[in-house]
């Protein structure tokens, strides 16, 4: 974990300042403590990049088809034990709870306990080293993988919806987008819906995304970008290092509790019921027929896992946390704040979900991966500002993609065997539940 320094009165690791017994919403909160384990490293993970690099996974992204082609990873042994890897996160709660609850066992699969991974990067390698089978990754990852890697995979269903937030350090007294002119906001991957979402709202409110250095002089109406793993974000704020960030739960409900962090809006009420992470296998293991019967076994213990936290969301939330079974290392008020808080007056900042009408939740699990979703990915994949090269982006047709990166089969059939999932409020309640309309609105 990165180191972030700062003198003795924004030190994160010290706990908050004389008269800061408050949260970033202005709540009085006792037990406002920074959770040490954040900051000195103790949340740690069990793989971590140079472990991915032992195994042979390669250190740059770029030559990756390369090295998998020569390693023979495309047409490596089929293992059916199932095997997860997964960022602490709410995000991967399906692909964790599938193993808990036994929906894995259940469906007659093996299953190793998910791995937890640190950054996005290290998921990405460890996952082309076939080290994982089953994985959640950031929406727009696949398509850039499949499309500028040549790596083999497929998005097969979205582990859930909404999910993610953008907060800002209380003492910015950011209270609109506009007012992120001349900041620093991280996001956690360039090829993510947070850098989209993020994005789209700074250019509705006048302020133009770059990346530059941190220490670069930025316009007013410029917001410099930088990437930080999830769990370098809280402490960064603390320090003070970064202005907000975007990101995943739970480090936005943690953000507020334990760092001085403000909600400045929920992304589900910039893009309702959007995806963030998505279920992603290898291209083999959902093509060959051979392999179908254990795919769909896969799928449907993944939207049984759904069901039950829709209908357990507290039982969950414990589950998840280190209070139960200690997936996602972070204290059960934490876990549950993440997945379950969504006042629509939010305490002191009504800006923070102004679509009360759309009935969204913090975070909601259902798995059926609109096509409409991913033409709005692909369309402003085009638009981002990000690192490197994306010209492989001006080769794809959106129609191609949609048709090429996700497979339907078996979600859709796991979705057929279970109507409950419908009543899931990221899926409209009239017409065809199996198309909607996508509505972005800032």
């Amino acid at each position: 974990m990165t180191k972030w320094r700062s003198n003795k009165h924004e030190d994160p690791s010290a706990g908050p300042p004389a008269g800061g017994e408050q949260c970033g919403d202005g709540i009085v909160d006792p037990k406002l403590a920074l959770e040490r384990p954040l900051f000195d490293g103790a949340l740690g993970t069990e793989l971590t990049r140079r472990s991915v690099l032992k195994v042979g996974a390669l250190a740059a992204f770029g030559g990756a088809a390369a090295l998998a082609a020569k390693k023979g990873w495309a047409d490596k042994k089929f293992d059916p034990v199932v095997r997860v890897g997964y960022l602490p996160i709410t995000d991967a709660a399906a692909l964790l709870i599938a193993h808990e609850m036994g929906f894995y066992k259940k469906e007659g699969l093996d299953s190793v306990r998910p791995t937890l991974v640190r950054g996005w990067s290290e998921i990405v390698e460890a996952f082309q080293a076939h080290k994982f089978n089953l994985v959640h990754l950031l929406n727009p990852i696949p398509l850039w993988m499949r499309y500028n890697n040549k790596f083999p995979v497929k998005i097969t269903a979205w582990d859930h919806t909404n999910g993610s937030a953008v907060v800002v350090g209380g003492h910015t007294g950011i209270t609109s987008f506009k007012e992120l002119g001349g900041k620093q906001l991280a996001v956690p991957y360039w090829y993510s819906n947070h850098n989209i979402i993020a994005q789209i709202c700074l250019r509705q409110a006048g302020i133009t995304p770059v990346i530059r250095p941190q220490d670069a002089k930025l316009a007013p109406n410029e917001c410099n970008l930088l990437v930080l793993a999830p769990p370098d974000m809280p402490p960064a704020l603390a320090a003070r290092k970064v202005d907000g960030y975007f990101c995943a739960e739970p480090f936005n409900a943690l953000g507020e509790l334990k760092a001085g962090a403000k909600m400045l809006r929920f992304t589900g009420d910039v893009w309702k019921g959007h995806p963030c992470c998505v279920v992603s296998m290898h291209e083999a293991d959902v093509m060959d027929p051979a392999r179908a019967g254990w795919a769909q076994s896969i799928h449907n213990a993944v939207v049984e896992a759904q069901l039950y936290m829709a209908e357990n969301r507290k039982e969950t939330a414990h589950m998840l946390s280190k209070d139960g079974k200690n997936y996602i290392p972070f204290s059960f008020e934490v876990v549950d704040r993440a997945m379950n808080f969504y006042d629509p007056a939010y305490y002191k900042n009504p800006q923070a979900i102004k679509h009360v009408d759309w009935h969204q939740s913090r975070i909601n699990f259902q798995a059926w991966p609109y096509p409409s979703a991913t033409e709005v990915v692909t369309d402003q994949l085009r638009k981002l500002v990000v690192t490197g090269d994306k010209s492989f982006m001006d080769k794809l047709s959106t129609d191609f993609v949609v048709k090429d990166l996700l497979n339907y089969s078996y979600i859709k059939k796991s979705l057929e065997n279970h109507p409950k999932w419908k009543n899931d409020l990221s899926v409209p309640q009239t017409g065809d539940p199996f198309v909607r309309t996508e509505v972005i609105e800032v």
